[in-house]
């Protein structure tokens, strides 16, 4: 992978990590993204307009992203929207599951040095591997 190749990524990263830590330490919540959606779905008095700005970055910096590289974002036309939307409740089903999200176990949970989150995350990365592992044994592709 080239330097360009990373660049992406990196900015990315700090940007989020920034992001995350900051919504902890001048709001006391985490950034989780399953977390946010569920309180946009389910609002409560006074907790709803943090939510909705923070959902919007995400999809803004998208955006901006797609504007200003267009191939820095891959797309899979190949794909039948049947086949997202079953993703996003299997997604949507593992985040009740696991209690959060890779978000919030992940980058705010770890950080935090949470046992659930660490034993999530790794469940999550564990998990991810053994699925891919199973479709390419079987010559499928992801």
């Amino acid at each position: 992978m080239s330097i360009e190749n990373l660049t992406y990524p990196l900015i990315g990263g700090i940007l989020i990590g920034f992001s995350a830590s900051m919504l902890l330490l001048l709001k006391g919540r985490i950034f989780g993204v399953s977390g946010l959606v569920g309180g946009v779905l389910s609002p409560k008095t006074g907790d709803t307009a943090w939510r909705v700005a923070a959902l919007a970055g995400l999809v803004f910096a998208g955006a901006i992203l797609s504007i200003v590289n267009p191939d820095a974002l891959p797309s899979d036309s190949s794909s039948s929207p049947f086949r997202y939307v079953i993703a996003g409740l299997l997604v949507g089903f593992g985040t009740q599951l696991g209690s959060g999200c890779t978000s919030g176990h992940g980058i705010c949970g770890m950080s935090r040095m949470s046992p659930r989150s660490i034993v999530a995350t790794l469940t999550f990365i564990g998990a991810g591997m053994l699925i891919v592992a199973i479709i390419r044994s079987v010559g499928g592709s992801l």
